[in-house]
């Protein structure tokens, strides 16, 4: 304790070299939670949108994850309703899990023939449950998701209802008739008169007969879904599209198509058994996922089923390489901020040494030893430190809070709409520890070389030191 008070009496003699000493560290501790914080929201708000809408583990058909988006009415999964059951009823599933909800993922071409309009183009789309889908979306583990909506286009009775990316809109010609702004409308090329091969009259009954229904049912938009069935045989199938999804990714967004789980097991498999291209599991907690990944595979082993688990990292690449870049931004930025400290508390502490020579011999004389004035430099590059890094956590804190309540928006990766813009608490003690104890040993071995030379000087030069 006496070290610790006589490094604050020596570091207070020259304030203003201390302050600003201290200032550097302040600013360094302060940057790295700022962005640490920055990092923690991205990494947040990114995980909850992806297990919002598929979980946090999915089990498949052995084969699905590599091959099966090509052709998924081969890699169905047999008597999934009973694989669901099981799970649920699983002794140490059944305390992790939130939701288990069956998908079909189905491939073919949508089209859109009313009105006098004919437009197609292919469609990857997905068979959901509607209300697994709305309990799915008020996960919100870390705090990072805008307040939950209640969204009932997928919980159609019917089960006739869905919805369609923006882009699948925009090339169908349905801009218009969802309503969706900022969607250009596509340029219609007429034939002339007699240039053109006639309409077929069965499309042309078709047409007609889509565009009597839709008026009756309250002008909602349709478009035909064609596939092929698990048999091979072609089989189309109508969807009533109650609005619009946009996805992040524009290639998704182009191609994108949900529905209710019943049509899409119609479409895919027909009048023979129904079945899932997907199982999803949700949990309660993300850092579940391990154990609950482990008890999956074993239990799949112990039945001997042609099932694979994968994890909602290994789904979503994007979302890794998202965590690795900010992770190597952030060890950059890290190494910046140390690379200054140790150039600030070096050239203060030199400086203390040199000004203190003549003291340093006299301590000497009076018989303390090498280790003692050693230890007592590296006492005050310890106390420099804390006070800084200490300052720093304060500083960090308070930005932090301005900027919450700053009311300011951005679009974040992985968004389609505008969300405020916040950061993350740094309450992770790897963070919050590692970042205040790093600068104060920073600090401290940054006094290092000048108390070796304070230690070692020959105790009649540095008495006579002027």
């Amino acid at each position: 304790m006496m070290l610790f008070r006589l490094a604050i009496r020596n570091i207070s003699r020259n304030r203003r070299r201390s302050v600003m000493t201290a200032a550097l560290v302040a600013m360094g501790a302060m940057a790295l939670l700022l962005f640490g914080a920055f990092t923690t929201y991205i990494f947040s708000g990114l995980e909850t949108g992806l297990v919002q809408r598929g979980g946090h583990l999915a089990v498949y058909r052995s084969g699905y994850f590599l091959f099966g988006p090509g052709n998924p009415a081969a890699y169905g999964i047999d008597d999934y309703q009973a694989v669901m059951r099981e799970l649920q009823n699983d002794p140490v599933l059944k305390g992790l899990i939130g939701v288990v909800t069956p998908t079909q993922a189905v491939v073919g071409i949508a089209g859109n023939f009313s009105d006098g309009t004919s437009a197609s183009k292919t469609f990857f789309g997905l068979g959901l449950v509607g209300s697994d889908q709305e309990q799915m979306r008020q996960w919100n583990e870390y705090g990072a998701s805008r307040p939950y909506v209640p969204d009932d286009r997928l919980s159609d009775p019917n089960g006739s209802r869905g919805v369609i990316g923006r882009g699948v809109a925009r090339m169908l010609g349905l801009c218009g008739p969802l309503h969706v702004p900022n969607c250009p409308v596509p340029e219609v090329r007429t034939e002339p008169a007699g240039n053109g091969p006639p309409l077929d009259p069965a499309l042309a009954d078709l047409a007609h007969e889509e565009q009597s229904t839709q008026s009756a049912a309250g002008a909602m938009p349709q478009v035909q879904l064609l596939s092929a069935t698990a048999n091979g045989a072609p089989n189309i199938v109508s969807l009533n599209v109650a609005g619009v999804d946009t996805q992040s990714v524009k290639e998704l967004d182009d191609n994108y198509v949900a529905m209710p789980l019943a049509l899409a097991q119609q479409l895919v498999y027909g009048r023979g058994e129904h079945k899932v291209t997907g199982i999803v599991l949700q949990l309660h907690r993300s850092e579940d996922v391990a154990a609950a990944r482990a008890r999956l595979v074993s239990w799949i082993a112990e039945r001997h089923l042609p099932l694979e688990v994968r994890d909602y990292k290994e789904l979503n690449p994007f979302f890794v390489q998202v965590v690795g870049l900010f992770s190597l931004i952030f060890m950059f930025l890290a190494l910046i901020m140390i690379v200054i400290v140790l150039f600030a508390v070096v050239n203060t502490m030199t400086m203390n040494v040199l000004e203190r020579t003549a003291e340093i011999g006299t301590v000497r004389a009076m018989g303390v030893r090498r280790a003692s004035v050693r230890r007592l430099f590296l006492a005050e590059g310890a106390v420099l430190g804390a006070l800084g890094a200490t300052l720093g956590v304060v500083l960090a804190f308070i930005a932090i809070a301005l900027v919450d309540h700053g009311g300011f928006m951005w679009m974040p990766p992985g968004n389609t709409d505008p969300v405020p813009f916040e950061l993350a608490w740094p309450t992770r003690p790897l963070l919050l520890l590692g970042t205040w104890l790093g600068l104060v040993l920073v600090a401290t071995l940054a006094t290092l070389p000048p108390a070796n030379r304070a230690a070692k000087s020959r105790i009649v030069d540095a008495l006579r030191h002027v």
